[in-house]
């Protein structure tokens, strides 16, 4: 098995493509943890809406525009860029809010525990779903 599946592109599904956005915020937001996170009551659920976001938001807007018309690398590309604003805006919001979701701490670290694996496991072992299905080769997770 190809240990760089864990966090890179292995084929040109929709799920693959995800991970190339959930992985530079992950690790960006292990920077802000150890650069501010700790002193930020928020900083956990924060991290876990941005995290899942990025994903969610990608999805529905890719699907929502190619219903309508054909692909375009411009407007993935903005999708994209797009996605990620809105998500750390998001985040920011959550950061900055004067209530706090410390209660949600462990859910959240959880939730992107989840994520993690998620993302890891499913370049390796893909459900038989649209998201995981390579438009150009017609398979799967890994192509061998």
């Amino acid at each position: 098995m190809k240990l760089t599946a864990l966090i890179g592109a292995v084929n040109e599904s929709t799920w693959e493509h995800l991970k190339i956005g959930f992985w530079p915020a992950f690790i960006f937001g292990i920077i802000e943890y150890f650069s501010y996170g700790k002193k930020i009551k928020n900083f956990f659920f924060a991290k876990m809406v941005n995290f899942y976001a990025i994903p969610i938001l990608i999805t529905l807007l890719f699907y929502g525009y190619t219903a309508f018309m054909e692909d375009n690398l411009f407007l993935d590309i903005l999708i994209f860029i797009i996605s990620i604003i809105v998500a750390y805006l998001l985040g920011y919001k959550i950061l900055m809010f004067e209530k706090s979701f410390l209660k949600y701490k462990n859910l959240a670290i959880a939730l992107i525990i989840v994520e993690i694996f998620a993302f890891s496991l499913f370049s390796y072992f893909p459900p038989q779903n649209f998201l995981f299905l390579d438009p150009l080769t017609g398979t799967y997770g890994i192509i061998k």
